[in-house]
């Protein structure tokens, strides 16, 4: 659905938004930067980190192509990043600025729509996270997130499946371990399916 908000635009409208290219590794902004744009990769990897008290990295949010970031800040009381918003991938971006967006949503029909369903699969998503958060355990985690995926999840590496769940990759990789023994999962290298 994302990747539709710009097709929703008229030259004119095009024209004041800020296309940029950014370098594998670059930082677009740093955690505390006010946040005055809606931002959409239209190629590339975008990860929003942030560092806990103990020291490690905390991934907020992954964004990739066709996706929006800042959505959430932009018109909030407190419209400031909450980690460091980096490429993983070299990277285009399209920046709409506060005012023109405002604009947007006034005179675009199309584009108001396109721009709301993107804020409910945002929360929706929100919410998901938050209840996958209250599961204590390591398989309560990954059984909820598998139901919430028809019981098929397909992922690149254990490592981000394991960032995905808020647990540590070697507990994962033991709990893969177990269920596979215990013919309740079915596992190749980048799938995991739960057996009926």
């Amino acid at each position: 659905m994302q990747n539709n908000i710009l097709q929703t635009l008229t030259k004119e409208e095009k024209r004041n938004l800020l296309v940029k290219l950014f370098k594998n590794k670059a930082i677009l902004f740093r955690e505390g930067d006010l946040c005055d744009a809606v931002s959409i990769v239209v190629s590339g990897e975008i990860k929003i980190v942030s560092t806990s008290f103990e020291g490690h990295e905390i991934i907020f949010n992954t964004i990739e192509k066709d996706e929006i970031f800042g959505n959430n800040l932009i018109f909030s009381d407190q419209p400031y990043f909450k980690g460091d918003v980096i490429c993983t991938k070299e990277a285009t971006v399209v920046f709409i600025n506060k005012q023109h967006l405002t604009n947007l949503l006034q005179s675009n029909k199309n584009f108001l729509i396109q721009y709301l369903s993107i804020q409910s699969n945002f929360s929706k998503k929100l919410n998901s996270t938050i209840k996958l958060l209250s599961y204590d355990s390591a398989e309560d985690r990954l059984r909820f997130y598998l139901y919430n995926n028809n019981n098929e999840i397909f992922f690149k590496t254990i490592t981000d499946l394991a960032l995905t769940l808020h647990i540590q990759r070697e507990t994962l990789s033991r709990l893969l371990t177990k269920l596979k023994k215990e013919n309740v999962i079915v596992r190749s290298p980048h799938r995991i399916k739960i057996i009926n």
